[in-house]
């Protein structure tokens, strides 16, 4: 971790030069890879000249604690979006660690494109899975646990095309992490039956996606994480919707 913080569009997020995505030899730049030797972050953690590419490009989303009456929109803001593991480390580095962040905070971390928002087009028909730890400093491990399990894509199966974002909220007496998802395991009111799908097997890749979010929060013998839906949340006025099923 870096001893101080500094501001996001000075962080080293890749050297200068070309760089070469190490996941599949292409090159992103004016000079080949071919006539340099290539020099992960493993090697050199200043040097490197290439880059691990990650499936989806990834945005992060900051909720800075209200002041006096505000909407939603005022406090939701947009930091940065990556697209390699070491443009990931070179962000989680340089901003403050989940444990510090005031009261009422929240780190969204989410597919680009998509808002953290019930209302999101992409988000609307979709919940979360969530759970809810005692005490108000949040557990830094966990929290990179889940980010890198989201963006290394161990969440869901390829052909779920589920999984839309991680948060953590940090309240006065607990802190709260959630999974949000596309679907909320049902088609949405109204769709047609030939959209609609089976009802059942949503229900089953949602609960499969519980279960690997589970085992990443490596929780207590009998603990049990929640889904709840957006719309029942939204229709509550709360995110503490009651669950629509556990795992």
């Amino acid at each position: 971790m870096a001893d101080k913080q500094v501001p996001l569009d000075q962080i080293p997020i890749s050297p200068d030069g070309a760089m070469t995505d190490a996941t599949n030899g292409t090159t992103n730049g004016s000079h080949s890879a071919d006539t340099d030797k290539i020099v992960t972050v493993f090697d050199d953690p200043a040097n490197f000249n290439v880059k691990h590419q990650l499936q989806h490009t990834w945005t992060l989303w900051f909720t800075k604690p209200p002041s006096g009456k505000q909407d939603w929109n005022e406090l939701l803001k947009e930091v940065i979006s990556f697209n390699s593991v070491e443009e990931f480390w070179g962000i989680y580095n340089n901003i403050t660690p989940a444990c510090e962040l005031a009261q009422k905070s929240d780190y969204h971390l989410f597919k680009q494109g998509v808002r953290p928002e019930w209302e999101d087009p992409q988000n609307k028909h979709g919940g979360r899975w969530s759970y809810t730890f005692k005490g108000s400093k949040a557990n830094d491990e966990t929290w990179l646990n889940i980010m890198l399990a989201a963006i290394g894509e161990m969440l869901e199966d390829e052909s779920d095309n589920e999984v839309m974002g991680v948060v953590v909220n940090i309240r006065k007496a607990f802190w709260r992490v959630g999974l949000w998802t596309r679907t909320a395991g049902q088609p949405p009111k109204g769709a047609k039956k030939e959209e609609s799908g089976d009802r059942e097997e949503g229900r089953k890749r949602l609960e499969r996606i519980g279960k690997r979010f589970k085992d990443v929060l490596a929780l207590p013998s009998g603990e049990t994480v929640e889904f709840s839906g957006h719309a029942d949340s939204a229709h509550a006025g709360s995110s503490r919707a009651k669950a629509k099923f556990t795992v």
